[in-house]
């Protein structure tokens, strides 16, 4: 990004902080990105306000997306990516909210974030207040959990198959075959340094 348009985005950060006061609690250029952390309260005022503002008119969102934290007190992170055509500009929206805590829809503002919402629901847990339709996106409707958490176990924690003899989907524990679910191992990148059982042979051979 060239000085000019990096020096646009800075200026736009500093209107939207100017108009929006204490509800903007930071704005920075990152990655030649503009990022603005705002009150979750007042995320609909906000959105409102990028898409109607003349020096805004952030007519699009592009999408709503969750980040998870788990060391965080608020170990939640909503992002929303906007894109101005009049403007040729993006700006990235962020609120942080814990497992507890309902985060406002804009889908009175944006109807496409209805769908972004169900999905950031349905993979993190993120409950949005005033919301429409929120009910499960990509899992099944039974489905236990949130699977994009990072405390979200690797095999989950039911398995889905088709039974020929009762001639239904059933829903079973996770039965894994190997003996232990605990490894030891070093990450694959860097290799392991203890010695497994059969490498004494190697050893020998070499000898």
């Amino acid at each position: 990004m060239d000085d000019a348009s990096l020096d646009a985005l800075e200026e736009l950060g500093a209107h939207i902080a100017a108009q929006l006061g204490a509800v903007v609690l930071d704005s920075h250029t990152a990655n030649g990105e503009l990022n603005v952390e705002v009150t979750p309260s007042d995320i609909l005022r906000v959105v409102k306000f990028l898409r109607d503002d003349a020096s805004c008119l952030f007519k699009s969102l592009m999408d709503v997306c969750g980040v998870d934290y788990p060391e965080h007190e608020q170990r939640f992170e909503v992002n929303y990516n906007l894109l101005s055509y009049k403007h040729n500009q993006r700006v990235r929206i962020k609120i942080r909210t814990d497992e507890d805590s309902p985060v406002p829809s804009v889908a009175s503002a944006f109807p496409t974030a209805a769908w972004f919402e169900r999905e950031c629901w349905d993979m993190y847990g993120v409950f949005f207040s005033e919301h429409p339709d929120l009910r499960r996106l990509l899992t099944d409707y039974g489905f236990e959990g949130h699977p994009l958490r990072k405390d979200f176990p690797l095999t989950g924690y039911v398995e889905v198959r088709y039974d020929d003899e009762q001639k239904r989907v059933v829903y079973e524990p996770v039965k894994l075959t190997q003996a232990f679910r605990s490894f030891d191992f070093m990450s694959p990148w860097e290799g392991m340094t203890r010695q497994l059982p059969g490498d004494e042979k190697a050893e020998a051979g070499e000898g």
